[in-house]
């Protein structure tokens, strides 16, 4: 399992590098989970989120870092399960590259006046693929 941490295998990065959609579930104050659907780019083996700064997503890992992340795909499932960390400043210049290619998206440019984009860093704990969750 130690592998799968580091490397999901081709066949998930592959999908990675595709699919639009993750589903991000975050953990609220009362102890709920709150889930939605986010973009999102995969690299430097961690899952990269951008969000304004306000979102519930955000003041939800700045509580609780425990997340869990689900592509949509349930006959094939991917989930990932990690700790994330707010980063206010500083976004990897690859990683806005990365959304700007994928999405056609400046993931570091605020959506609305008086707003700040944060991006979320997921670093996985360890996956959970077909055939290999325990």
């Amino acid at each position: 399992m130690s592998d799968l941490v580091n490397d999901p295998g081709p066949a998930v990065r592959t999908r990675l590098a595709e699919e639009r959609n993750v589903w991000l579930c975050t953990v609220r104050p009362d102890g709920s989970a709150h889930v939605t659907p986010v973009w999102f780019v995969y690299g430097r083996s961690r899952w990269w989120i951008g969000a304004d700064e306000r979102a519930v997503k955000v003041r939800n890992v700045r509580a609780e870092p425990r997340v869990s992340l689900a592509l949509e795909d349930g006959r094939s499932p991917v989930v990932a399960e990690g700790d994330a960390t707010v980063l206010l400043d500083a976004f990897p210049r690859e990683v806005v590259a990365a959304f700007r290619e994928k999405y056609r998206w400046d993931v570091a440019a605020p959506t609305s006046p008086g707003s700040a984009r944060v991006l979320l860093e997921v670093r996985v704990r360890r996956w959970l693929l077909a055939d290999t969750a325990q």
